[in-house]
């Protein structure tokens, strides 16, 4: 391939659904090749499923598919070409959404698998290729499987490593219909786990070097997106001490919020519940991922002491998502606003919640609790929720929404700006939103919390921030807050005023 030294965007997806992958990798094909978006690099890890190619077909299977579904293996048929491979957790699979400059496929595949060999070089494992079989081998055994589609020049799909997938899965079918054919994987030949992030780090590097990419610098903030110091620094401290001493977590110090220091100083702060770590990987949010504690009793009570000591008007509650919970954690939230109305009977209660998986019972405990505020954020638009939070659905968000408008409370969402949304798409959202009865709306600028996170599209000027508020109250939104730099819970307090007196 010409080396061209362009941009190349990197996204870690993290475990996702060989379908909505698919999906995904079409729309930012459309986006290629209309040059809406930069070269991509997708790094993922599927679920269990046998993929089969262009060449291959069922015939490739050796067992039922009664064994496969008791597996919980799926079967699906793709575009690619090749014949038939599994793809499980443990593999990393890369998927480059490029053109082809000199629109020479085979010399892209040959690069591309150049770059397999490089990673195993470097962690001292000698990989080599076999003319007339796309992949990677060690020996005699495959080690990498090599799949590719191409429209209108720009390439997907792509290539997947075994790093440390359970091999008895490729015993199940004619791998690459090659009978018999011995499959390998990393730690298997090096005899010690291996990191799957890590070994993408390194992917990611000797696919820059191979194919020309210059790694992009630090994206510098406009200026109206650098923070000024608020002062107010021993009120902020003061916050800080309390949620230290109650051991509490604010959503403000897991999620990096720019206001931070601004809502600290006046003594305000949006209570993270149920622990630190969150049972889902959203690809915009810094909150930490991992398995959760069970959820602390006492908690509620802590919280509820913290609203009384700063003497709160409004308390914000959120919590990460808690899939591992059968409720979701809806009776923890309603524990905790009972304990927060026994300690402050003046504190009006808005509560940030998750999907609870869309589950009716967990959402109806929570509504009748009687928050003063319900929210639950949408995020973004309908075509990127599946790539920016993969785990939660797009009409899942609205039906929550819809259930608790239908309770009777006062409903509020938020949206990210600067994700590649289209205008038609906003203005789409903003109906849906109506719809579900939603009045009270955030909007804010998308921030990245790292490299690795999804990637920043634009960064909108406050001037683009003003017109959607008004096109937003336009469209029936009682109160809209939409700047750079707003967030969900961001001067939540005036909000609700506002919307009070808006209401009288």
């Amino acid at each position: 391939m010409t080396k061209d030294h362009s941009d190349l965007e990197v996204v870690d997806l993290g475990l996702l659904d060989y379908d909505n992958c698919l999906n995904l990798q079409q729309d930012m094909v459309l986006e290629r090749i209309a040059d809406k978006i930069p070269d991509r690099l997708l790094l993922v890890s599927h679920p269990s499923v046998i993929s089969i190619g262009k060449s291959g077909g069922a015939n490739d299977l050796l067992v039922s598919s009664e064994e496969l579904h008791k597996r919980d293996i799926r079967v699906v048929e793709t575009d690619r070409g090749g014949k038939t491979t599994f793809h499980g957790p443990g593999q990393l699979v890369v998927y480059p959404v490029l053109k082809l400059k000199d629109r020479d496929i085979h010399s892209y595949v040959r690069d591309l698998l150049q770059v397999v060999l490089s990673v195993l070089e470097e962690y001292g494992v000698k990989g080599e290729l076999r003319p007339g079989t796309p992949g990677v081998w060690v020996g005699e055994r495959k080690i990498a499987s090599i799949g590719i589609s191409v429209r209108k020049w720009v390439a997907y799909h792509g290539i997947a490593l075994n790093v440390s997938p359970e091999l008895s899965n490729f015993d199940l079918f004619v791998p690459c219909g090659t009978p018999g054919q011995p499959v390998t994987s990393m730690e298997r030949e090096l005899g010690r786990p291996l990191n799957l992030h890590e070994v993408g780090e390194r992917f990611t590097k000797h696919f820059k070097a191979a194919f020309g990419y210059r790694t992009k610098e630090a994206s510098r903030y406009p200026d109206w997106l650098r923070v000024r110091d608020p002062g107010g620094k021993a009120a902020s401290a003061q916050v800080e001490k309390l949620m230290g001493d109650l051991k509490l977590e604010t959503v403000c110090q897991s999620a990096r919020c720019p206001n931070i220091g601004e809502c600290f100083s006046r003594g305000t702060a949006t209570f993270l519940i149920l622990g630190r770590y969150c049972t889902r990987n959203c690809r915009f949010c810094a909150v930490e991922h991992g398995n959760p504690d069970l959820p602390d009793p006492l908690e509620p009570e802590r919280v509820a002491s913290a609203v009384r000591s700063l003497s709160l008007t409004h308390a914000v509650i959120t919590s990460v998502t808690r899939d591992d919970l059968a409720d979701g954690g809806a009776r923890h939230y309603a524990e905790t606003i009972v304990a927060i109305r026994h300690a402050s009977d003046r504190t009006a209660i808005e509560v940030l919640v998750p999907d609870f998986q869309g589950d009716q019972r967990a959402i109806a405990e929570v509504c009748a609790m009687n928050p003063e505020v319900f929210n639950h954020n949408m995020e973004t638009v309908r075509r990127l929720s599946p790539l920016v939070r993969p785990e939660a659905d797009y009409h899942r968000s609205l039906r929550v929404l819809t259930q608790a408008s239908q309770s009777g409370l006062a409903v509020k969402s938020g949206l990210m700006l600067g994700l590649g949304e289209t205008e038609d798409e906003m203005k789409e959202t903003l109906t849906d939103l109506l719809e579900a009865g939603c009045r009270q709306l955030t909007l804010g600028q998308y921030l990245p919390p790292s490299r690795n996170h999804f990637p920043v599209s634009r960064y909108l000027h406050p001037e683009e921030f003003e017109r959607w508020a008004a096109a937003a109250g336009s469209m029936g939104f009682h109160n809209v807050a939409a700047a750079p730099l707003v967030r969900s819970s961001y001067h939540a307090e005036h909000f609700f005023r506002e919307k009070k007196e808006n209401c009288r």
